[in-house]
């Protein structure tokens, strides 16, 4: 039998036996990331860490998994006019958010459809594994729009792919289709589109039927081996974003992108 709880607005979370499956959907086709709803995924996350009954967690989104950070979010044009003290806060929502799914305990899945872009690569680069399908892409648009990738993010992609796809992917911002990402390792699994939570919950159900302190030991230190350095390499991302943001390249950047002409940065 299974037990449904909501968590905010756009969070439903629907355990079954030793799986859990958490859904963020705005009911769009962006399904993007407010920053309301960045904060309601790590509470569900911080919430689901000491909820011993579950061994794995699914993570899927609506008709996309996400197509990133929320521009048009109010609480986003707020930085702009924010003192650089409040702006260092207001920009812990994403990596607090992505650090809390990666402490999870138990194993963690997420169940990729459509786009997966910006913060959307950072939150499914934080679980254990990634299932996409066949119509799946994934882009990092940061670097061509004058900012930097932060919320983490860049550890863990070289923790994945290795450093020269890490170094593809950031820099160049373009999209990498699902079939590349699974030969790079960033997919686990490619299924039929529509069938991503599907094959997700397969692989949830394997790790349900195993012992569940040995799996979350081997988790845990399978991930510490792995990440170790990643918080020394990453402790300022989040104020390099905030520095680059206020960039006249950056400015540019999004000016060009609106008038839909290529940009000329100077690296002012």
């Amino acid at each position: 039998m299974s037990v449904s709880e909501k968590i905010g607005e756009f969070i439903t979370i629907e355990r079954e036996g030793r799986v859990a499956v958490l859904r963020f959907d705005r009911g769009n086709r962006v399904n993007a990331l407010s920053v309301q709803l960045l904060r309601d995924l790590g509470a569900a996350a911080r919430m689901l860490r000491d909820d011993v009954s579950t061994s794995a967690v699914v993570l899927a989104g609506g008709q996309a998994f996400t197509g990133g950070a929320d521009l048009a979010d109010p609480a986003m044009a707020e930085r702009a006019s924010a003192s650089l003290l409040e702006k260092r806060e207001m920009l812990r929502a994403g990596p607090d958010m992505c650090d809390a799914w990666e402490a999870l305990d138990q194993v963690t899945i997420a169940a990729i459809e459509g786009f997966c872009i910006g913060g959307g690569v950072a939150l499914a680069s934080a679980c254990d594994f990634r299932i996409a399908g066949r119509g799946a892409h994934f882009r990092l648009p940061e670097i061509p729009l004058g900012m930097n990738m932060s919320w983490h993010t860049q550890p863990r992609l070289v923790n994945l792919i290795g450093p020269s796809r890490a170094k593809q992917i950031t820099i160049f911002g373009e999209k990498v289709e699902a079939a590349k990402a699974e030969q790079w390792g960033l997919v686990d699994e490619i299924c039929d589109d529509g069938s991503a939570l599907t094959a997700a919950r397969r692989w949830a159900d394997k790790v349900a039927a195993l012992p569940p302190v040995s799996v979350r030991m081997a988790k845990r230190g399978i991930t510490h081996a792995a990440t170790a350095l990643n918080a020394v390499s990453t402790f300022m991302d989040a104020d390099q974003f905030a520095l680059a943001s206020t960039s006249e390249d950056h400015r540019e950047a999004v000016a060009a992108f609106l008038e839909k002409r290529p940009p000329k940065f100077t690296g002012r």
